[in-house]
């Protein structure tokens, strides 16, 4: 083997493992947290270490997408509580402040809990940058299973009459079977911009 070869061969090789890392990089472990929710209560993860595993939505007032994907959300829900899944959002937009989600809920029928990410640490950690992102997180260990869209029906500027893929559902499916996701068949998740801002 001459000197090139091996040379393209070892950049190949650093190349698949510096994937490797990015890829583990995607999925986090979020942090142990005490945020208030849109009705005044409080909430931290090991509240929920009785649960097989939490949902977390990233919500923002007036993102159109994320106010579109809510009853996928919650066919989702509809599904999956009664088998030890808790399902919360959160929302780490600076502008939008507890009483402005609290109109939003009201406004759109938003029935579970809206977290405010209160110096956007659950969004600096999960490295979040869209709203309608979904997050599977093991209470216990705290480690992020999966994150991703809820399906493929949403896209920016377009929508499907029904969705083909079901990501969540799938994902659910999967680590409640003690299964890993594969996150290389995921896409990216269809939302809204978040600006993170620096402390």
């Amino acid at each position: 083997m001459n000197l090139t070869s091996k040379v393209l061969i070892a950049g190949l090789l650093s190349a698949a493992a510096q994937l490797a890392i990015a890829a583990d990089d995607w999925l986090k472990t979020i942090p142990e947290f005490s945020l208030t929710d849109q009705l005044g209560s409080v909430h931290s993860l090991d509240m929920y270490e009785d649960r097989e595993f939490v949902v977390f939505y990233v919500q923002g007032n007036g993102c159109p997408i994320a106010r579109i994907a809510l009853p996928n959300l919650r066919e989702v829900r509809a599904e999956f509580e009664d088998k030890g899944i808790e399902f919360l959002a959160f929302n780490s937009n600076i502008q939008d402040t507890p009483e402005a989600i609290t109109r939003e809920a009201e406004k759109f029928g938003i029935d579970f809990p809206i977290l405010k990410d209160e110096g956007q640490v659950l969004a600096r950690t999960l490295g979040v940058e869209r709203t309608a992102e979904v997050f599977i997180v093991n209470p216990r260990t705290r480690d992020v299973l999966f994150r991703g869209p809820i399906n493929d029906q949403l896209g920016y500027e377009t929508q499907k009459n029904n969705a083909s893929e079901h990501y969540l559902k799938d994902a659910l499916n999967a680590v409640l079977a003690g299964k890993t996701v594969n996150m290389d068949d995921i896409p990216d998740s269809k939302g809204c911009l978040i600006a993170i801002f620096d402390t």
